[in-house]
């Protein structure tokens, strides 16, 4: 069986022509111009904007000219991380897609239902022969997983309708009516670099295994953060043994949990035993921490090759001090709704880029403004103390939950009627696009949903295949709710 064998078919058969495009952020060429061959191949009106957003129009059936206008939103990117042992290539490569149980993976790498899923709903609404209803656009987004440039930017005329649903949640059963906002913090370290001293024998250090996860919907689970392990190991070995530090490396995503860590140190021949004690003790001690939450976490040490060049060591110490004090998890809960993270900032990568340049990345998310900057400036500040260089980028707005909501009403009971249980109207904590879709047409009512989705942003990702049905169903009934009203 194939993913093209499941149901509703309609869907499935989009999803998987989808996996077959690549579409790394900021790479959406290819998904953007498969988009435009599917509109003239079911001769839907299509336009494309300045930034590359993709809209497509499906008139109102005959008598139905007058029923509200739905549009269904997706973004085309999705986040691109594999396993250290994948030789996947994201730029060329199809999504390698396995059916396990009742659960769509990929083979080693994201499988890109997020949001190739709602892609897939949106586009089979927009070509399904049996809806009857009013005035239905598809509207596709670039860049939402690294800056949501697409949903900042629409193009005048892209938005044509009265309610939007957004179909970029991850939860069945949950409809989401607010999100929170984010900004990312860069801080760039300067060293100098200075030949490796040859009296050294020299290893590396790697901390793999861990889940890693979405940096909003999983930053209050508790799940080990590898930028944040190795900094920590880094500065913990002090104690024990001097080294030099040649190379440091976490994370990659600024929206993803890092899930692997490594470092290339130098000690003196005679300090190999402390060295090995050392770090085997520090795997144990972080082990039984996250006995619960990271049950495959494991460290691994082996001799390597002596590199040309070390960081001098005052820098090192410096930015690995600052890296270590760095904040990283939940900084605050709601207390106006129970159980929702309100602010957190993600420590997300350490990367050498050039000779002589560390950058680490972190993201700040809060459903408050004020305590969304005051993350970014909290962050902002402790780098600056270890030296750093710091820039913010602009940032994306939340958006705030509206308890009148006519579409979020009508989903509740098409939900109700369908499944025979009220679904959770909930707000969430990682970024939506739709606080920014207001900008290019305010009047937009707005709701968020889609299939269950798990392990997100790591190539643990995994779709439930019931749950796709229920999304289906789900959405078919909001038309026809709306078309009746």
């Amino acid at each position: 069986m194939t993913i093209k064998d499941l149901q509703p078919a309609l869907v499935w058969n989009i999803f998987d022509q989808i996996t077959k495009v690549p579409r790394p952020s900021k790479k959406e060429a290819k998904i953007r111009e498969w988009l435009i061959g599917f509109a003239q191949e079911h001769n839907l009106e299509h336009k494309v904007d300045a930034i590359g957003n993709v809209a497509m129009f499906r008139p109102a059936a005959p008598g139905k000219e007058n029923v509200k206008g739905i549009i269904l939103q997706a973004h085309m990117d999705m986040v691109c991380e594999k396993n250290k042992d994948s030789k996947h290539d994201f730029d060329n490569d199809p999504i390698e897609t396995i059916i396990d149980g009742e659960w769509v993976c990929a083979n080693g790498t994201t499988l890109g239902a997020d949001d190739g899923m709602g892609m897939a709903i949106a586009l089979a609404v927009l070509t399904d022969p049996a809806i009857v209803a009013g005035p239905i656009e598809g509207f596709f987004t670039v860049d939402e997983e690294t800056g949501l440039t697409g949903a900042s930017n629409v193009g005048e005329g892209m938005l044509k309708g009265d309610y939007l649903l957004n179909l970029d949640s991850e939860d069945d059963g949950i409809i989401t009516m607010s999100c929170a906002g984010g900004i990312d913090t860069l801080a760039t370290f300067d060293y100098k670099p200075l030949a490796a001293p040859e009296d050294l024998v020299y290893f590396e250090i790697k901390l793999s295994g861990m889940n890693g996860g979405h940096s909003g919907t999983d930053i209050n689970t508790e799940r080990a953060c590898a930028t944040r392990l190795i900094a920590r190991l880094l500065w913990d070995l002090r104690s024990s043994v001097e080294y030099e530090l040649a190379h440091v490396d976490a994370g990659n995503l600024r929206n993803a949990i890092a899930r692997d860590a490594e470092a290339v140190i130098g000690v003196k021949d005679f300090d190999k035993e402390k060295l090995s004690i050392a770090f085997n003790t520090f795997v144990a001690t972080v082990k039984e921490e996250f006995k619960n939450s990271e049950p495959n976490l494991f460290g691994t040490i082996e001799s390597v090759d002596a590199p040309a060049k070390v960081i001098a060591r005052e820098d090192a110490e410096r930015i690995i001090n600052t890296v270590y004090a760095a904040p990283h998890g939940v900084l605050s809960v709601s207390l106006e709704l129970e159980g929702l993270t309100e602010t957190s900032t993600n420590l997300s990568s350490i990367k050498m880029k050039e000779e002589g340049v560390i950058e680490v990345v972190t993201s700040q998310r809060s459903a408050v403004e004020s305590r969304k900057y005051d993350a970014c400036h909290r962050v902002e500040t402790v780098f600056k103390l270890g030296g750093g260089k710091v820039r913010h980028s602009d940032g994306y707005q939340g958006w705030a939950p509206n308890k009148n909501s006519k579409i979020l009403k009508t989903a509740v009971k098409v939900w109700s009627d369908l499944y025979g249980v009220e679904p959770k109207v909930e707000a969430i904590h990682a970024g939506l696009e739709c606080g920014l879709f207001l900008k290019a047409l305010p009047t937009l009512d707005m709701i968020s949903y889609g299939p269950t989705l798990l392990g997100v942003h790591s190539p643990s990702e995994r779709c439930h295949i019931p749950a796709v049905q229920k999304s289906w169903d789900f959405t078919l009934g909001i038309i026809e709710a709306v078309t009746k009203e």
